[in-house]
């Protein structure tokens, strides 16, 4: 337990910085664009075309936060393995508290009070969370709820990818939520994959369930990185933090055995719903200042802080 906790920090730390990192590198390259006057930075809908997206993630400080993000995947992975879902997915998504922080320095953003309280409600739900953590469950399926997994796991990373292309720039909450469940599918497949104890290496790549997280993984970062061009890193990273959250622990209760200390229920309940309440609120309250910050300064594009 406590080794599958302090991977889950490590991982959310390494996720947390390398969101913001990649903010900085977003916006920086997306202020270059309009300082050389290009017209090719946003779809028709006010979304970051493709080549916006290309040059952003070029940056320096992006690669840098995109390794951070690849060590987070690594980290997360084995979390989910040790870990029960619900509690694994919620300390790691208190990347959240890392993001705001440091968004703070780097990007210039200014948090309000309800912010901070929120924040404060994330912090006390992991706390709930962790003491009320039981078992992990075995992770044993049927092959057919892999291929379900593999799926659903494409249908949401390409409506993530129509919505950004079809929606522009009022997509970054749902964008950031789609990412979210992608990398919510990482934690659900990294749990169910088949070969892996012991490590068989024919079963591992027949199981549907890599794919499935191979494309959750792959498909989230891509739809975090539009969704910190188009809108709030606060904002977007909370959003992620409930597509991340919910789906994997309640399917980790009720599909792979996950369970919490006997009398401790009540704990995770309450824990559970008040990280979701406070990660929802921070995306409320990031975004609205967002959009007011946009509307105060209406000749910059995608990617303004």
């Amino acid at each position: 337990m406590v080794i599958g906790l302090l991977t889950a920090v490590a991982a959310s730390a390494c996720y947390g910085t390398g969101s913001v990192l990649q903010a900085v590198g977003a916006r920086r390259s997306a202020r270059r664009e309009i300082a050389a006057g290009a017209t090719t930075a946003t779809t028709a809908h006010g979304g970051p075309s493709l080549s916006s997206t290309a040059k952003a993630a070029v940056t320096w400080e992006f690669l840098l936060g995109a390794v951070l993000d690849a060590a987070g995947f690594g980290l997360g992975a084995l979390a989910a393995r040790l870990l029960p879902l619900f509690l694994s997915q919620t300390v790691i998504s208190a990347n959240l508290v890392i993001t705001a922080l440091l968004g703070i320095k780097l990007l210039g953003v200014r948090l309000n009070r309800l912010e901070w309280l929120s924040i404060a409600v994330v912090c006390s739900a992991l706390v709930l969370l962790a003491g009320a953590a039981g078992h992990e469950g075995t992770g044993d399926t049927s092959i057919s709820t892999h291929w379900w997994l593999l799926a659903i796991s494409v249908l949401l990373i390409g409506a993530g990818f129509l919505v950004v292309r079809l929606v522009g720039a009022k997509a970054a909450i749902l964008a950031g939520l789609l990412s979210g469940l992608g990398f919510g599918a990482v934690g659900v497949g990294v749990r169910v994959l088949n070969g892996v104890r012991p490590l068989d290496p024919d079963a591992l790549l027949a199981d549907p369930a890599l794919y499935a997280l191979t494309v959750g993984g792959v498909g989230g970062m891509y739809l975090h990185t539009v969704a910190l061009q188009i809108g709030s890193v606060n904002g977007a990273t909370a959003a992620l933090v409930v597509g991340e959250t919910v789906v994997p622990g309640l399917l980790g209760v009720v599909w792979l055995g996950d369970a919490s200390r006997p009398g401790y229920t009540w704990a995770a309940l309450v824990g559970f719903v008040l990280a979701v309440a406070g990660a929802v609120a921070v995306a409320r309250f990031g975004a609205a200042e967002h959009a007011a910050g946009r509307a105060s300064r209406p000749g910059e594009a995608l990617g303004s802080s």
